[in-house]
């Protein structure tokens, strides 16, 4: 039997259950003498879970002679040449198949959009570079947004791409002159000055073509625009989103249009939930109809959200149980930059390096996902238990309700329209998906988690 070179023996199984060595193969990731692309390829991968910075794996470690040397690292992440794109979208596709297969199908299934930041604040000539806005600090920092596109059935999260995207009015570097325009390192720098609206119809149209099927498409406020969610609509896909108070967008209500303010008090009130308001059937400027959902502040009548869903064949409370699958998009952008070493594992300057680095960690999360449904999930353990046992479990509507309780929570202790999650709730949603790995990876995450955290948790 092929032994993957380099790997702990527990984690040979999930690689060759993932493909990792085919995949690299299939996208054409290989190199012409040397170091074989899989052995470079597990070098990097291993480094988040190993606790060793570069130099301590390579000078001071009794196997460095067995290790690639630092340039040839660099090369094979600088390489233009490599689909990485097509790399994660086979993997993620790989993982999505193996726990579809898990559930039955009518489970709800989701496609989650979100962006989050990808800081290189030390960085001067690094391509692409811009100036982003952090809404967390108020702040203005260099890096670029990292678009990112995930797969859910309400139990496990797996993301299926990214784009890089920088902001094109405030660029510091350019794109390098050497680049092969022929090359995917290319496309993936036309794909970063692309409008952020344009960009994600492009991932979800690359996971449809893919063979990723999902029933929805999760958003937050700032994607919750019509021009968008008539553009998904016509992939087959429903959209639910949370949708932004603001005078500028209206929907038409018996002949009128009216804003969400207005909208409010007209709403068929909920009797079967003291937590949801109630809910209207509306549409939106392209004629498309729509279901509102308003959800009330407990001790506040004058704050409350609203979740828009092109699904109005549902009801209320399936609106909110399906949208807090969003949540694990959050989670997961907490995991990558905490534990999985995302925008600090490398110095280059190159945007390809960038990328390659970007897809390892995120191949890093995949494989820690497929470890914990694994762990978590009795139908991967047999036949037996295959056929007898039950689905695991999704989120349910208690917890749904908790997570948009939060959010409202947020919004009036920061007397801010734009919604901020709170990085301890990040903390404690990343340490409960933690908890469930199997044991031996959680002994390497958890290694620098606060004794206090664990304890209230």
């Amino acid at each position: 039997m092929y032994m993957i070179p380099q790997l702990p023996k527990e984690m040979k199984t999930t690689f060759k259950e993932l493909g990792f060595s085919r995949i690299l193969r299939k996208v054409g990731i290989t190199k012409a003498s040397g170091f074989s692309a899989l052995s470079v390829f597990v070098t990097i991968f291993l480094l988040a879970f190993e606790k060793e910075t570069w130099f301590q794996k390579k000078e001071m470690s009794d196997k460095a002679d067995s290790l690639p040397c630092k340039d040839t690292v660099y090369r094979f992440l600088n390489e233009s040449r490599f689909n990485w794109k097509r790399f994660l979208s086979l993997l993620s596709a790989s993982c999505v198949i193996m726990c579809r297969r898990l559930t039955k199908e009518r489970r709800v299934t989701a496609l989650v959009v979100d962006d989050s930041l990808f800081s290189r604040a030390k960085s001067k000539k690094v391509e692409l570079l811009s100036r982003i806005h952090d809404h967390v600090t108020k702040k203005y920092i260099k890096g670029y947004q990292m678009l990112t596109l995930g797969w859910t059935d309400g139990a496990t999260f797996i993301p299926l791409g990214f784009s890089l995207i920088a902001s094109v009015k405030s660029i510091i570097c350019d794109v390098s002159e050497k680049i092969d325009k022929r090359t995917s390192g290319y496309k993936c720098r036309k794909e970063a000055v692309k409008p952020k609206p344009e960009a994600t119809f492009n991932l979800i149209t690359h996971a449809l073509k893919s063979g990723i099927s999902a029933d929805y498409v999760l958003m937050d406020s700032w994607f919750t625009e019509e021009p968008l969610i008539k553009k998904i609509i016509g992939q087959g896909l429903d959209v639910i989103g949370m949708l932004k108070r603001t005078v500028k967008r209206q929907y038409e209500f018996q002949g009128k249009k009216y804003t969400l303010e207005r909208l409010l008090p007209k709403c068929n009130r909920n009797k079967t939930s003291k937590d949801i308001i109630g809910s209207i059937h509306v549409h939106m400027a392209s004629g498309t109809g729509a279901k509102i959902v308003f959800i009330k502040h407990r001790s506040n009548p004058n704050k409350w959200l609203a979740i828009l869903s092109t699904d109005v064949s549902i009801s209320d409370e399936e609106i909110i149980r399906v949208y807090s699958y969003r949540w694990s998009i959050e989670v997961c952008f907490k995991c990558v930059k905490s534990h999985l070493n995302l925008a600090t594992e490398i110095q280059s300057r190159s945007f390809d390096a960038l990328v390659s680095h970007t897809t390892i960690v995120f191949s890093r999360y995949i494989f820690l996902a497929w470890e914990q449904r694994k762990a978590n999930d009795d139908k991967t353990l047999g036949y037996l238990f295959f056929e007898f046992g039950e689905d695991i479990a999704e989120v349910d509507f208690k917890d749904a309700l908790r997570s948009l309780m939060v959010l409202i929570l947020d919004i009036v202790s920061s007397g801010e329209r734009e919604v901020v999650i709170d990085v301890q709730q990040f903390k404690n949603a990343l340490l409960g998906w933690m908890l469930k790995l199997p044991p031996y990876l959680r002994r390497i995450l958890l290694e620098d988690v606060p004794i206090d955290l664990l304890q209230a948790s």
